[in-house]
């Protein structure tokens, strides 16, 4: 986790009863100048003429849209208000930190339940009474009641492909090459290091290497620590998750495939055939050139070595491999 902190300008759109319902950064930047952090408006003379024309009272939404300069100390520190929140979502989509770079929790409670518009962000508690207003500009479409936006209204990064913008949340980190098909889903503080293809879903906590490939309906889920938080799972590089398969909370080396319809668990039972030897799947979490399979001899999944060049462990045995670090067993 980095301990440098970060500062930017933006736009946040405040509720009329001082709801902030969202910030917005253009351009935030690494900052190891910081001192305290904090939030406060800007004047007219402290904007571009760009910025300066988005600082309006929108009186159909409800809304006022000021210019705000927010600087943070430590990011490794907790976020402190939901400027702060959002400039941190705003650096792991423009990739200037990667997840787990920065503290993320409580992050998610400091934002508040928004009506996600085309015509911006609004309360939702009095929307009824905001829609008839807002018809006069044109139709009006809610894409989403929730704390969390759509990355690509925020930050479009280069060199992705994106078949469903709900299906990306702001906050995510997507490497150039990667591409997020309809089924796909990537949370906040999750995302790719390299050129990957998404077609199930990604918790937040979780990243993956490049040439990984995760199919259609499987899940790569984040298990949560006992603070509620997400703990950090990697998925290495040239992995395959193939369709309705996953791991929740067993992290996965390089070279790793996970068979049709298979899901790993930290206590789901793993056979070794080779070695006539059970195990639980956490004894090899985060292994490298591991093959998940059925076989019809076995009740329980069953794993082998991958036929991969490059494998770093050479002729060694799962049961030598499961000696792991203590912390790989939570």
């Amino acid at each position: 986790m980095i301990t440098s902190g970060a500062v930017a300008t933006g736009i946040a759109n405040i509720a009329m009863d001082g709801t902030v319902l969202d910030t917005w950064f253009p351009a935030p930047q690494l900052s190891d100048e910081v001192v305290e952090s904090s939030t406060h408006r800007l004047g007219a003379a402290d904007l571009t003429p760009q910025l300066l024309r988005q600082v309006i009272l929108d009186e159909d939404r409800r809304v006022e849209q000021v210019a705000v300069r927010t600087s943070i100390e430590d990011l490794s520190k907790p976020a402190v208000d939901p400027h702060d929140a959002y400039l941190r979502l705003h650096l792991l989509s423009h990739r200037l930190v990667k997840p787990h770079q920065l503290n993320t929790k409580g992050l998610y409670e400091l934002l508040h339940v928004v009506a996600w518009t085309n015509k911006g962000p609004c309360l939702p508690d009095n929307f009824e009474q905001l829609r008839t207003h807002l018809r006069v500009r044109g139709l009006i479409h809610v894409y989403a009641i929730d704390r969390m936006p759509r990355m690509v209204d925020y930050v479009l990064p280069a060199g992705v492909r994106i078949a469903e913008a709900e299906r990306v949340r702001l906050g995510a980190y997507l490497a150039p090459g990667t591409s997020v098909l309809r089924e796909g889903f990537v949370s906040l503080n999750s995302g790719t290091l390299g050129p990957c293809k998404i077609e199930g879903r990604l918790s937040s906590g979780v990243v993956i290497g490049a040439h990984t490939k995760v199919g259609l309906s499987a899940s790569i889920i984040a298990a949560h620590d006992d603070s509620g938080q997400r703990k950090p799972l990697t998925v290495g590089e040239r992995c395959h998750i193939d369709i309705a398969a996953g791991t929740v909370g067993v992290s996965l080396g390089n070279d790793c495939i996970i068979d049709r319809s298979i899901l790993i668990a930290p206590d789901t039972p793993i056979d070794v055939p080779a070695e006539n030897r059970r195990i639980q799947a956490w004894e090899i979490s985060g292994r490298n050139n591991m093959h998940f399979y059925h076989h019809p001899d076995h009740s329980a999944v069953c794993v082998r070595r991958t036929e991969r060049p490059g494998n770093d462990e050479g002729a060694a045995t799962f049961t030598q491999l499961a000696d792991v670090p203590d912390e790989l067993a939570g």
